[in-house]
């Protein structure tokens, strides 16, 4: 079989990926393209492309993160890069070493992307001023998880063959939560219907003015949902109790089968992972027919090649 050929370049004009907040819908939409042709290439035996031949791509990780690491490295292994894991959070921070040293001693490796994960709200953004290439936000603190909302929408868009007016509903851990902001402004930029459902202790102030709708129980806030979108219960987040227990969480905001039914009957059910099985859902549910949390890992990897080979594209003499 032959090897799919390389997506049409689309008007991308920015250097970095640091958040969805500032991309257009097309720019959004571009993305999703790209990412199309990129899980047909994953699906082939060939799974190479040649985009980043030459190029040395490395994953700055201050969060620990099998999952989305993995991730990144599986994606620009397939576009033919030279992918350097860093795990920064085991060395050089423990001896002292700040963000911008970091970036300093990066910076004279001459890498061509640098794939960031921090703990701390635009500690991202802050790196990508100081190196020459391109960065990838791959979370940062609560602020924005911007590949994680473009795998969830191409995994909804696959699913649902469109996201205007769709109604999803983004459910759980709201306050602790980048996915969801992610999410919240993208699902908003290609015209779904947001709303958010959980305990007032885990609601932002003001989330309203994202432009979601807000529910706190399960009953209403699902009724009549397209896409219901769990998030994880972050306990190392947390200073204080924001739930009484995790038994009762599940009780009031655990997605199982009798919550799901209030849920429109083709509904399908989401979740950034890793799953805490018991606690914001039901094995029943995350295993079940409505389920697409193994298609989102999937689309995980096809949209961080999307976002590579774009990026790529504004890189010296590409």
């Amino acid at each position: 079989m032959s090897t799919p050929s390389e997506p049409a370049p689309f008007a991308f004009p920015h250097r970095h990926l640091l958040g969805i907040e500032g991309l257009s819908a097309a720019e959004i939409e571009g993305l999703l393209a790209a990412a199309e042709d990129a899980v047909a290439l994953s699906r082939q035996v060939e799974k190479k492309r040649t985009t980043l031949r030459g190029r040395t791509q490395v994953n700055l990780f201050f969060e620990n993160s099998t999952r989305t690491q993995s991730s990144f490295e599986i994606a620009g292994k397939r576009l033919g890069a030279d992918v350097m894991n860093m795990s920064v959070g085991n060395s050089s921070m423990k001896k002292g070493e700040t963000v911008l040293d970091t970036a300093a001693t990066l910076n004279a490796m001459r890498p061509d992307i640098i794939v960031v994960r921090h703990h701390a709200a635009g500690a991202v953004a802050l790196l990508a001023q100081k190196v020459d290439c391109s960065v990838v936000n791959a979370g940062d603190g609560a602020h924005e998880h911007p590949t994680q909302a473009l795998l969830d929408a191409l995994t909804i868009l696959r699913a649902k063959g469109r996201i205007a007016g769709l109604v999803v509903a983004i459910c759980g851990d709201v306050l602790h939560s980048r996915v969801a902001r992610s999410n919240i402004i993208l699902l908003n930029a290609l015209g779904a219907q947001v709303r958010v459902v959980a305990p007032s202790t885990l609601l932002p102030t003001g989330i309203e003015r994202l432009g979601v709708e807000v529910f706190r129980t399960m009953r209403e806030g699902l009724a009549g949902a397209d896409v219901v979108m769990m998030l994880r219960l972050q306990l190392e987040r947390m200073n204080g109790s924001f739930v009484p227990s995790v038994k009762e969480y599940f009780k009031h905001f655990g997605l199982d089968g009798a919550k799901l039914a209030y849920a429109r009957p083709d509904a399908v059910v989401m979740h950034p992972g890793p799953m805490n099985r018991g606690v914001e859902i039901a094995s029943e549910v995350a295993d079940g027919p409505q389920s697409l949390i193994r298609d989102q890992v999937e689309m995980g990897v096809a949209v961080r090649m999307a976002v590579l080979e774009t990026l790529a594209r504004h890189l010296p003499n590409a």
